[in-house]
């Protein structure tokens, strides 16, 4: 059988279950400190973009998260963001999907843009390993001032199916909400991405635990740092004061499990697999990652044959029989 040069190089490229290479590029656009023609902008910011992703491009990531509001320069008023993004149309997407095709990687990031009906809006999209487009979130919690100067906000949390997984996005002023961290928590996506203007603090850290999930962050803003975060909410990896990225592997063929109940079960589990399991404990929280590092083998199925239950089916069983021994009792 003949397949053309492109998917072959496509399927080659889609990783083993699991096993994935994330980066994260936290640069500051360029500012224009005087008014050129909207289109020597665009071109100006295209070329940063590519010395910037020059960085973890030899490494051949899977997917790369860059900033909110990667294209837009901070300079600009909300008046003259509006003219920009209007006069630059869908270039910066186009490019981004070039590179995204060129590459075989999925790219995400965040901007401004004006939606179907014309309304304004912060947005992190990403594209996939094909150029195309696998997903748009609106900022659900756009700052005051965002708000005051046009930008609407969103009132969807979709997760968007990859090739290795699924991907949720939330920007900047969102993780302050944990109203939208529980919708999101509740699809419990294999990876968040959190293009934003500011760090967060522990709230990643609060993120990444209540969802499961591993946290990218790509943060614009020099001297901050852009990490890599696993679902205990561990950094994994991280920019630095010397290099604006990070890039590491992870392996989504893992889920937390509560030590109540399984601590026997985890220890034989380990004796029967070895090395091909990595049980990481962080110690004072009573939960474990437990990772398969086999790619024939899915963690999932690997749990049921111990019997072990992940932490979120663990919490909502001590949920249910909280909830019927108080239904049993007169009050």
């Amino acid at each position: 059988m003949k397949f053309p040069l492109l998917s072959f190089l496509l399927w080659w490229s889609i990783p083993l279950m699991g096993q994935i290479k994330v980066a994260t590029i936290g640069a500051v656009v360029p500012s224009f400190s005087h008014r050129t023609d909207w289109l020597t902008v665009v071109d100006e910011i295209e070329r940063y973009w590519d010395r910037q992703l020059q960085q973890v491009l030899p490494d051949r990531p899977d997917l790369i998260l860059l900033p909110e509001f990667f294209d837009i320069p901070s300079s600009f008023s909300p008046k003259t963001q509006k003219e920009y993004i209007q006069a630059r149309e869908d270039r910066i997407v186009r490019f981004v999907s070039e590179k995204a095709k060129q590459h075989s990687c999925y790219i995400a990031f965040g901007t401004l843009l004006l939606d179907e009906k014309g309304l304004l809006r912060n947005a992190a999209i990403l594209i996939d390993r094909y150029g195309k487009l696998a997903g748009v979130y609106y900022k659900n919690f756009p700052t005051i001032g965002e708000m005051e100067g046009g930008i609407v906000a969103g009132n969807e949390a979709p997760v968007f199916q990859c090739d290795f997984g699924t991907v949720g996005m939330v920007i900047c002023f969102d993780l302050n909400f944990e109203e939208l961290r529980d919708r999101m928590a509740e699809q419990h996506p294999d990876i968040l991405l959190f293009p934003s203007m500011y760090h967060g603090g522990h709230m990643q850290r609060n993120w990444a635990y209540a969802c499961r999930s591993f946290f990218i962050g790509a943060i614009s803003g020099a001297g901050t740092r852009s990490e890599i975060r696993d679902p205990l909410g561990e950094v994994v990896a991280s920019s630095s004061n010397y290099n604006n990225y990070a890039i590491t592997e992870i392996n989504l063929n893992s889920k937390l499990v509560h030590l109540g109940y399984n601590e026997g079960k985890l220890k034989a589990l380990k004796a029967k697999y070895g090395h091909q399991i990595q049980i990481k404990d962080p110690g004072n929280l009573g939960a474990v990652l437990v990772t398969s590092l086999d790619p024939n083998r899915p963690i999932d199925t690997i749990l049921k044959e111990f019997d072990i239950e992940n932490m979120h089916d663990y919490y909502n069983r001590s949920r249910a029989v909280r909830a019927n021994q108080i239904k049993s009792m007169s009050y």
